[in-house]
């Protein structure tokens, strides 16, 4: 087999990716296919950091955050991402891989800190590394801290992982004439309001020159063809 084109990658999963087809929560499952496919690429000794979403659990709240503040909305949100980065942390211990969660909230009894220089020595060590709590702070998205820890562990790219299998020109569920596309410049998406990532995240990659490829990951093999360079997804790039 030939060697992967990307040894050191920031895969952002939707808290929605976990959820299959249930209304809300986890779905054992889906969360155990996703484990293989990044168990899949931790075998080739790429070394891998998760940024997990919060939808599928904070979904099940929405009706009483109906009103909320949106910055305790946000924390709300970051809490959610712990619980799923733990059930996460939990089906790779089962699997065999070796991991560690880190939050950007403060919660040391569950999990520990974000540290930037530790977090890469994991990452060298062959651990699995799962960023949660966001950034740590409101009115910033998932996205947006995908594509800053992205950048700060020095991934070469961001790998979000959807339901669909890239980028298109439309929804394709609601337009069924819509096209994918194999590449799109951070511009076009930003101008043509995509869907990629929100703006702050898009901008944030285009200026650090930090690719993103969206792809389904629930496709089989599709992560494991995206990290060999294989056509996969939607490429973003400058």
């Amino acid at each position: 087999m030939s060697e992967p084109r990307y040894t050191r990658i920031l895969l952002k999963l939707s808290g929605e990716a976990l959820m299959g087809d249930d209304p809300f929560g986890i779905n054992r499952a889906v969360i155990e296919w996703t484990v293989n496919e990044v168990a899949s690429v931790v075998a080739l000794g790429v070394e891998v950091g998760v940024v997990i979403g919060g939808g599928n659990i904070f979904r099940g709240v929405a009706l009483g955050a109906s009103g909320m503040d949106r910055a305790t909305a946000d924390y709300v949100g970051m809490l959610a991402t712990i619980m799923n980065a733990l059930a996460l942390q939990d089906v790779m211990r089962h699997q065999g891989l070796n991991v560690r969660v880190q939050s950007a909230l403060n919660v040391e009894p569950v999990v520990e800190p974000y540290i930037r220089a530790k977090a890469i020595r994991y990452l060298e060590e062959g651990k699995v590394v799962i960023f949660a709590a966001g950034t740590g702070n409101p009115f910033f998205t998932t996205d947006t801290a995908a594509a800053l820890r992205g950048r700060e562990i020095e991934a070469q790219v961001v790998l979000k992982a959807t339901k669909v299998d890239g980028v298109y020109t439309a929804d394709p569920k609601t337009v069924p004439s819509a096209v994918r596309y194999e590449k799109v410049s951070f511009d076009e998406a930003i101008a043509r309001h995509l869907g990629v990532m929100d703006a702050t995240a898009l901008a944030l990659c285009r200026d650090q020159r930090l690719p993103i490829i969206v792809f389904s990951i629930s496709k089989p093999g599709a992560l494991l063809r995206v990290v060999m360079g294989e056509p996969e997804g939607t490429l973003v790039h400058n």
